[in-house]
């Protein structure tokens, strides 16, 4: 095969195992290969909600010109389940790579595919492995193979595995020994037919491999957080487990060697969210992590924190709803949930991240606006940032001091009443901008007591139910969400093309919305672009809704949500906006986002 026919990092690999069969060491010592080579990496992981037997798909896409989405065709199937054998194949690309284990009954339907099978009982049986372990060390028998037919250094192979046992030497060399006899196997035995080759660049020079609940906590660490309550579910859990991990590490006072954090691990969402809101009225930087049917069971104590005008920090990992749904799914259906969670009249402060990068971000940046603005902030993820490695690049420490807002320490609170009249209520806003000033418990200053309440109060703390009362604090409450958007991360606008028409997405769509503008560029339709990053939305928004002739708003859900809180905040625009929404449970591709805009007919 000549030198201009092959592929070089620009190709999807797919392993279809079964669930709980070990395949993860495998497909992520690959990726963690792969990135060391300096290739862009994404990984998709779509998995069963069940402990082990059923199947599942591990995808890697390299791509070189570091596009990051999912993309509907694969290159190379690696088919280790004998259930779903013929199921891969309709997923293959023209000339596609089909690698199987030689003892697996396949018949062929297609004569484009290039085949290679794999000893791989005898390799293992070779190899002495433990029969315990046999099941799940066969995986690297693949390994050994790409290795290989792809051009894969066996160094980088041992550098990941001692990454992933973290050093111990024995399960390090059983997974070594089998990857290498692997290699010899395929040397010895194999041609390679087709034009799959994995080279070094230097495209993750500056970048890091890692997962946006990893980066969320990470990130919540650096912006100080004292205490999380949470209870697991899928796909939030890791992120609570990334901060048990990551507190020991970075969240000791040096000079006593105590731990300046909690993490507690409750019952249930309702008490996590309840002890998340007792910390935040304490003075303590606070948070609780979950994903949609969670936030629902902590929807009336959110209620609570907006009118008592608390700081807590809330992460919604989303997936696929309602109910129980699919559990390992990812969508973006939790949207207007959030927007309009508990009842009554009332604002929310949402973050939506569009990278990992902005995972990290905004998990200080929450604390600084929550604190701020004296109310809870959600940071909508989803599974397909939250769960799946990305190559990302690296975080930026903080740029700016810790926000503790309008809090008034002892020191503070003599200057304060003399410049107020010697009076201080928890819920006056004497600075007309709606947001008022706090003290923390433990402030032993005479005045500064308060009694916080979800129940009606004036501006003392007091009860009452008089209508003008109500009526004044919850204005003010109103006010401090329009001067506090000065606060949020502002919508990004691409507008390079000088486009008529625009495209507007949030969140994990990003990747797919990049790549299919290329798309659409080289078949001469050019577009703008609003990514959004919180609401409620800021001027940015309605500047790009008035200056392009054609919006589409892309949602992965069913109803188009984003969509729908546009047209209700601006419905002057709605003639002219086009809602696509997409959920199957897969990370949104860029194929059909190239295709549905082609498919309108405006579009020139």
């Amino acid at each position: 095969m000549s030198k201009q026919d092959l592929v070089v990092n620009d190709f999807c690999i797919t392993f279809s195992t079964v669930n709980g069969s070990g395949s993860a060491t495998a497909n992520t010592t690959l990726m963690r290969a792969l990135f060391k080579m300096g290739i862009p990496v994404s990984s998709k992981n779509i998995f069963p909600s069940n402990i082990q037997g059923l199947p599942t798909w591990y995808t890697l896409r390299l791509s070189k010109d570091g596009y990051l989405g999912r993309v509907e065709q694969d290159d190379i199937i690696v088919a280790m389940n004998p259930a779903t054998l013929h199921k891969e194949v309709q997923y293959l690309a023209p000339g596609g790579v089909f690698l199987l284990p030689d003892d697996f009954t396949f018949d062929n339907t297609r004569e484009d595919l290039i085949i290679y099978r794999m000893p791989v009982k005898k390799l293992v049986k070779d190899a002495e492995v433990p029969p315990s372990l046999r099941d799940y060390i066969s995986n690297m028998v693949y390994v050994g193979v790409l290795c290989f037919l792809l051009g894969i250094d066996l160094d980088l192979i041992h550098q990941a595995l001692d990454f992933q046992f973290k050093g111990r030497q024995k399960p390090i060399d059983q997974n070594y020994q089998v990857v290498e006899a692997a290699y010899l196997w395929s040397r010895q035995n194999l041609e390679k037919k087709d034009p799959y080759v994995a080279e070094k660049m230097h495209g993750t020079d500056d970048c890091i491999l890692t997962d946006g609940n990893t980066a969320g906590a990470l990130g919540s660490i650096f912006g100080g957080v004292q205490f999380t309550g949470w209870y697991p579910i899928t796909p939030a859990t890791s992120l609570a487990e990334s901060l048990i991990e990551f507190l020991p590490k970075y969240r000791v006072d040096p000079e006593t060697g105590k731990d300046t954090y909690a993490v507690v691990q409750s019952e249930d969402e309702l008490a996590a969210i309840g002890m998340a809101i007792g910390a935040g009225w304490g003075g303590l930087r606070s948070m609780t992590s979950t994903s949609g049917p969670g936030l629902s069971l902590m929807s009336e104590y959110i209620g609570l924190a907006y009118y008592a005008e608390v700081p807590v920090v809330i992460w919604d990992v989303q997936r696929v709803g309602p109910s129980t749904g699919m559990p390992t799914r990812t969508a973006q259906g939790d949207l207007t949930q959030a927007n309009f969670i508990s009842h009554g009249d009332k604002n929310m402060i949402i973050l939506i991240p569009g990278s990992i990068q902005e995972c990290f971000e905004f998990g200080w940046r929450a604390f600084d606006i929550a604190e701020r603005l004296q109310t809870p902030v959600i940071v909508l993820s989803d599974l397909d940032f939250g769960m799946n490695m990305w190559t990302s690049k690296k975080f930026e420490y903080p740029d700016q001091p810790m926000d503790r807002g309008k809090v008034l320490w002892e020191g503070d609170m003599e200057e304060f009443l003399a410049k107020h009249g010697g009076e201080w209520g928890r819920y006056r806003d004497v600075d007309g901008d709606g947001i008022p000033w706090r003290t923390l418990p433990g402030n032993t200053h005479p005045k500064s007591g308060y009694f916080a309440r979800g129940t009606s109060h004036n501006e003392d703390t007091g009860y009452t139910e008089d209508p003008e009362k109500w009526e004044t604090i919850f204005k003010r409450i109103a006010n401090k969400f329009e001067t506090g958007k000065q606060y949020l991360p502002k919508a990004v606008a691409d507008e390079s093309q000088k486009a008529k028409l625009g495209i507007i997405a949030s969140g994990s769509a990003d990747p797919a919305v990049q790549e299919a503008r290329d798309l659409l560029a080289k078949k001469g339709i050019k577009t703008d672009y609003l990514r959004i990053r919180s609401l409620p939305f800021d001027t940015e928004v309605e500047d790009f809704l008035k200056k392009h002739e054609q919006l589409v708003v892309l949602d992965i859900n069913r109803d188009g949500q984003l969509n729908q809180l546009l047209t209700m905040t601006y419905p002057t625009y709605a003639e002219k906006t086009t809602s696509l929404a997409h959920l199957d449970g897969l990370p949104l591709n860029a194929k059909w986002v190239d295709t549905q805009i082609l498919s309108l007919k405006e579009v020139k």
